[in-house]
């Protein structure tokens, strides 16, 4: 089981378009089920639901071999490192 930080950190990236399934599983080693899982039973139904429309829409970044070729990072440009999950000081 998770700590409640990493909870709220893997729910943060599975909200974010650019961060695919695969960054989740390789960080925290939470399959796509399981984030699926994480987010129905901590999101509101509705936002569950908008969540996993976007998820499964045809243009989704959620999964690396869907995602357009001109996406080569899942992580934010102001994050030190995908371990550390720190936003760099400025």
């Amino acid at each position: 089981m998770h700590s409640a930080e990493d909870t709220d950190r893997i729910i943060e990236m599975a909200w974010e378009d650019r961060t695919p399934f695969e960054a989740i599983r390789m960080q925290f080693g939470v399959s796509e089920g399981e984030v699926i899982k994480l987010m129905r039973n901590n999101l509101k139904r509705k936002s569950f639901n908008l969540w996993r429309r976007r998820v499964n829409e045809g243009v989704s970044r959620k999964h690396l071999k869907k995602r357009s070729a001109e996406i080569s990072r899942f992580k934010c440009s102001r994050q030190r490192s995908i371990s550390n999950n720190k936003i760099s000081k400025r």
